[in-house]
């Protein structure tokens, strides 16, 4: 399996397929999101497992080493963006979508030292994934859909993703949106 060969480790982290972790369910019940994320909280303790059984996407803990702790989690899924090239033309690229991203607040919380958390997670995990995955099913990009706060855009932008003009955005999220990601907005950046 992917994760399991270590190929994607680090120092500090590992992570770990949702369905490896043997007590995944008791990792899953101490996590908490903040920022008015509780979708995302939602998301890992009702809905990733159904996901995860019906091939919808891959739920993946970021496990603290030292401690055994669930530092963070993410979803990927493969997807399309449909971009607006011409009129009323468009254009589907094959991409694969962050679908859900999130520190735990309760660890971040009792490790105030760790800092830029999630920017590591990303840098270390999500998008070597994204790129090695890539290489085998030909994905062009790797998109998210954020929640609408300013400082969480700002935030996804310093880590390479950008956000689309408000027409053509406009016309990805008529085309492609899920009812999921209502009010989200849509960034993307180029593998």
């Amino acid at each position: 399996m992917l994760v399991n060969e270590k190929k994607f480790d680090a120092p500090a982290y590992s992570v770990e397929h949702l369905f490896d972790v043997p007590n995944y369910k008791r990792l899953i019940e101490d996590f908490t999101a903040g920022n008015d994320a509780a979708g995302l909280e939602s998301y890992l303790k009702f809905a990733a497992t159904g996901d995860e059984q019906a091939n919808l996407a891959r739920t993946y803990l970021v496990i603290d080493k030292a401690t055994g702790e669930l530092a963070c989690y993410f979803s990927l899924r493969t997807g399309l963006i449909t971009i607006q090239v011409a009129g009323d033309d468009f254009d589907s690229l094959p991409a694969i979508e962050l679908s859900n991203f999130a520190v735990n607040d309760a660890y971040r919380k009792k490790h105030k030292e760790t800092k830029k958390l999630g920017v590591h997670i990303f840098d270390v995990f999500i998008l070597p994934i994204a790129r090695f995955m890539a290489q085998y099913i030909g994905a062009n990009s790797l998109y998210i859909y954020a929640l609408p706060f300013n400082k969480l855009i700002e935030h996804y932008a310093t880590m390479g993703f950008s956000m689309l003009p408000e027409d053509q955005e406009k016309f990805v999220q008529s085309h492609v949106k899920p009812k999921y990601d209502a009010g989200c907005r849509f960034m993307y950046q180029t593998l």
